[in-house]
């Protein structure tokens, strides 16, 4: 099932609470509760997911945590976040 189709559901139920029975009720709530679980991953085109799992191993972190890191670098170097302060006197284990 896709996501309006779930959002379309749980409007319905909402429009008609007093006749929707109690079981109906749960099952849409679990199924809302996963897509929102779920919601964090993006789906890219197939060289974009290659070069992301390539580059998810280059730096040891998981998919996400890459798409996270490109994304907050992108729109620091972009001015749309403050650039983050290194601290100076901090361990970098060599590494900048």
């Amino acid at each position: 099932m896709t996501m309006p189709d779930t959002a379309a559901l749980l409007e319905d139920a909402a429009d008609r609470i007093a006749d929707i029975s109690r079981a109906d009720l749960q099952i849409m709530r679990r199924r809302a509760a996963l897509l929102l679980r779920n919601s964090g991953s993006i789906a890219f085109e197939d060289e974009i997911e290659e070069a992301l799992r390539d580059l998810s191993g280059e730096f040891g972190k998981t998919r996400n945590d890459t798409v996270r890191l490109i994304v907050r670098e992108w729109m620091e170097k972009n001015t749309y976040l403050p650039v983050r302060e290194l601290d100076e006197d901090g361990d970098t284990d060599g590494e900048a």
